[in-house]
């Protein structure tokens, strides 16, 4: 594999930036797998001057390893760095790429980054997108693995706040645009991050997200459910539709035991709270407010926020938005179906003009498609599409751009 040379920083060929040393792409040390320092021969004449000796000692070599089998391109790092409204944890998978933007997610309350994303990022189709794309995960303040709870009248960021605060992760990181993927609250903080920074964000998937603030009636019943259920109880209400509690499967278990148990679950009760008194983003279609991105909507069939998921895409850009509607998913589809998601990730990156050469996957060959073209009841809403799946072997069909698409998988 070719090798690149890198020069001492302070010497005359010294790649130095400004900000070299800020981001963790600037770290080289021989300890990293795959450099080796260089150590001159001291006989060698060149190598007599002091002055040529002490840059020739700094000079390492970095050589690219072919990935074996399940290897990831890059080992996680943590970072955390200061806002005006508090730090902020997030984590960077992968290396930058040439002129494409990092994926960033954000989670829902009650989780973090690891358990609302990794069944859909550690899924097997998902791999050849995320070695395209370099992947920042981003914790909500104090939903970290080992977030220390905060002191007692500890001011919680608003949503708005939060959405605030990740400028402050990708000027820390020098990326200057994005494909943002955020579940419940996350959604909602990537979409109002998008209106704050349309120039930044280069296109959205937004998972069971509820734009609208909570009404009196809204009000009226949180308070009369807490006065009866427990916090997790209500935020497992919000992550999951009452069919799949009322089930108890195993991963209802699993995330009521996460919830219930979490050591940090006063920190995720002020998340809950700022969730709950989110203001209205008000998108309005061909208003000003509205998202100038593309646009992924995704909620599972009958899930808590189908209604808010639906009247969302009402609101949006048609010729920008598209509406995935998943069936046999529950309340949270990157993890009971991140199969069918990762499928519908790759072509909505296809739509926006990447990996245009990327195989099908294999959901997408073992059905077929049909594609049938309805039109809208509403006025005020554009014509739309509504794609339908079986499990036929065949090919999936994609429509052409410029409609809301509803699909249905």
């Amino acid at each position: 594999m070719g090798a690149v040379l890198r020069a001492a920083e302070g010497s005359p060929h010294s790649p130095h930036r400004p900000n070299a040393g800020r981001g963790w792409w600037n770290v080289l040390t021989p300890e990293s797998e795959g450099v080796r320092t260089l150590t001159p021969n001291p006989l060698h004449p060149a190598n007599r001057s002091p002055a040529t000796m002490a840059e020739l000692q700094e000079v390492q070599i970095t050589e690219e390893k072919p990935l074996l089998p399940g290897q990831t391109p890059e080992a996680a790092k943590t970072h955390s760095v200061e806002t005006p409204y508090g730090s902020v944890t997030f984590t960077v998978y992968g290396t930058p790429k040439p002129k494409r933007p990092a994926i960033l997610t954000y989670h829902d309350v009650g989780l973090n980054y690891k358990s609302c994303f990794q069944p859909l990022f550690q899924f097997e189709d998902m791999q050849e997108i995320i070695q395209n794309f370099v992947r920042v995960h981003v914790d909500a303040p104090g939903m970290e693995e080992g977030a220390p709870v905060f002191p007692l009248g500890y001011q919680y960021p608003s949503l708005d706040q939060l959405a605030d605060m990740i400028p402050c992760v990708l000027q820390y990181l020098n990326f200057s645009t994005i494909i943002g993927v955020g579940v419940g609250a996350g959604a909602y903080i990537l979409a109002r991050y998008a209106l704050n920074h349309p120039d930044t964000v280069e296109g959205l998937v937004l998972i069971n997200i509820d734009p609208n603030a909570k009404g009196w009636m809204d009000w009226a019943a949180h308070k009369l459910t807490g006065l009866t259920s427990s916090i997790p109880e209500m935020i497992l209400g919000h992550l999951f539709s009452q069919e799949e509690l009322s089930g108890n499967s195993e991963l209802i278990q699993k995330y009521r035991n996460i919830i219930t148990h979490a050591p940090n679950l006063d920190n995720i009760e002020l998340y809950w709270n700022s969730y709950n008194n989110r203001r209205d983003l008000n998108f309005e279609r061909g208003g000003d407010i509205t998202l100038k991105c593309p646009v992924m909507l995704v909620v599972g069939d009958q899930a808590p926020h189908e209604d808010a998921v639906v009247e969302c895409n009402s609101k949006l850009d048609p010729t920008q938005t598209s509406f995935l509607k998943m069936a046999d998913s529950g309340g949270q589809p990157q993890l009971t179906q991140p199969g069918k998601l990762t499928e519908a990730f790759k072509y909505f990156l296809q739509g926006m003009g990447y990996m245009a050469s990327s195989c099908m996957t294999r959901l997408s060959r073992s059905r077929t498609a049909s594609l049938t073209s309805a039109a809208s009841v509403d006025g005020n809403r554009s014509r739309s599409r509504t794609l339908s799946q079986s499990s036929e072997s065949g090919t999936l069909s994609s429509g052409p751009p410029g409609h809301t698409m509803e699909v249905s998988c």
